[in-house]
C-alpha cells in the first residue's frame, strides 16, 4: 500500500516514500501524511537530522499519482483542495524544524524535484534521472514551488527546467547547484549515513539558527522575520552547549551536546 514510512537509527530518522508500482508517485493521502510526519520528527528531541528518500532503488518520487487527477481534480474547488495539499506536503521540508537531507536515487520527476529542493541539501546517485513535466501536462505551477526553485539554483535553470520539460541526470543536477554531492549509487547509503551522523554531533541551537538564517536570506525581505531570526540567535547564547562546546574545546574532547 503507498505510504510514508518512518524508520529510526539513533538520532537519525528515515523518511521514506513508498509507493514502488508508480515510481514512490504520491498520492493525496501520502500528501497530506507528509508534513503531520515531518512535524513530528520535529518536534521529537531524539531526533537530530531527517533523511528524506524513496522506499526503493527504482525512484525517489514520481511527483504527484497522475491516475487520481481525474478523481481528485475534477472542479475549480476540487483543484484547490489538492494544490493546497500539494504545497504543504512538498515544502514542508522546507519549514521542518530538524534539517531534512534528500537522498536521491533513479527516477526523480515533477513534484519530487520540488519535494527535494524543498530539503537543506541533496545527495545524488550517479544512477538519478530528473525531469519537470508540468509543461507536458498542462499544469500551471504555484508560485511558492517556483520560488524554492530560483532561490536554489537560480532563474535561469528553473526557466529552463520548467519551460523544456526535458530530462537530465545527476552531473547536471551538480553543475546548476540542485545536487549538492553525487556519488556512486552504491555509495549513496553510506555517505549519507556518515554525513548525517556528523550533523547530529553538532549543536542543535545553532544549527536552528543557521538554518534560520539561511531561510530569511532566501525569503522575500517583505515576508522576513528579523525578530524570529534574532531569537534563534539568542537562544545559542548563555545555552547548555555553548558551555559544553567552548569547555569541550578547552578540554580537548568530544563535546555531548543536549539542545538546550
Amino acid at each position: 500500500m503507498p505510504d510514508i514510512l518512518v524508520s529510526h537509527d539513533g538520532p537519525i530518522a528515515r523518511v521514506a516514500i513508498s509507493h514502488p508500482e508508480r515510481r514512490n508517485a504520491l498520492t493525496y493521502e501520502m500528501m497530506l501524511a507528509l508534513p503531520r510526519v515531518l512535524d513530528e520528527l520535529g518536534s521529537d528531541a531524539n531526533t537530530r537530522v531527517i533523511v528524506l528518500t524513496g522506499a526503493t532503488p527504482e525512484a525517489f518520487a514520481a511527483g504527484g499519482d497522475i491516475s487520481e487527477f481525474k478523481t481528485l481534480r475534477k472542479s475549480r474547488e476540487d483543484e484547490d483542495r489538492y494544490i493546497g495539499a500539494t504545497n504543504r506536503a512538498l515544502l514542508a521540508p522546507a519549514t521542518c524544524a530538524k534539517p531534512v537531507v534528500a537522498s536521491i536515487r533513479g527516477f526523480c520527476m515533477g513534484g519530487g524535484l520540488q519535494l527535494a529542493v524543498a530539503c537543506d541539501l541533496r545527495f545524488v546517485a550517479d544512477d538519478a534521472v530528473f525531469r519537470m513535466p508540468a509543461a507536458r501536462l498542462g499544469v500551471g505551477y504555484p508560485a511558492a514551488g517556483i520560488e524554492r526553485f530560483v532561490a536554489v539554483i537560480g532563474a535561469a535553470s528553473t526557466t529552463d527546467l520548467f519551460i523544456s520539460a526535458r530530462q537530465f541526470g545527476a552531473d547536471e543536477a551538480l553543475r546548476m547547484g540542485f545536487a549538492d554531492r553525487v556519488v556512486a549509487a552504491a555509495d549513496l547509503d553510506r555517505e549519507v549515513d556518515a554525513y548525517c551522523r556528523a550533523v547530529a554531533e553538532n549543536a542543535p541551537l545553532t544549527i536552528a539558527a543557521a538554518r534560520a538564517a539561511v531561510r530569511e536570506a532566501i525569503t522575500d525581505p517583505a515576508r522576513r522575520d528579523p525578530a524570529g531570526l534574532k531569537r534563534a540567535v539568542d537562544a545559542c547564547w548563555g545555552s547548555h552547549d555553548y558551555h559544553e562546546g567552548r569547555n569541550a574545546f578547552l578540554e580537548k574532547r568530544r563535546p555531548r551536546f543536549l539542545g538546550r
